[in-house]
């Protein structure tokens, strides 16, 4: 088991972004923590399309997440036939429940998110938190 968190994309956003909820998401970057592939996709997306910021700057960013974080979890197969599991048994959303399956699969007992039910229980073994309550 990871003792780390597994963030989530929005928790990078608000790093890179000017928001009430900026402080707390730099200081969650500041501690060891595992992500997903899928988050820096996600991340470069939301970054470009909603923030407008230029490549250049993400891929920056992305860098520097890259280099803070404890490990990524690459998305291959598995990890997807994982998320139609998660999605039949809880009722998540497709790209969620890839996020939470990339969680279970580094062995994370925290997930850090806004985006899902505060205090839901995924398999026994992982917590959904909202860092921002």
């Amino acid at each position: 088991m990871s003792n780390s968190p597994f963030l989530d994309t929005n928790i990078f956003v608000y790093a890179f972004t000017d928001d009430i909820r900026t402080a707390r998401a730099q200081a969650l970057l500041a501690e060891p923590y595992v992500t997903s592939v899928q988050a820096f996709n996600e991340f470069a997306h939301v970054m470009r399309r909603k923030s407008r910021r230029d490549w250049s700057e993400i891929r920056t960013a992305l860098s520097a997440i890259r280099r803070m974080s404890e490990s990524v979890i690459v998305v291959d197969l598995a990890l997807n036939d994982r998320a139609f599991d998660l999605i039949e048994k809880y009722n998540l959303a497709f790209f969620d429940a890839l996020m939470v399956a990339a969680a279970l699969e580094a062995r994370c007992t925290v997930f850090l998110s806004e985006d899902l039910q505060n205090g839901m229980v995924i398999d026994g073994k992982l917590t959904i938190t909202n860092p921002f309550l």
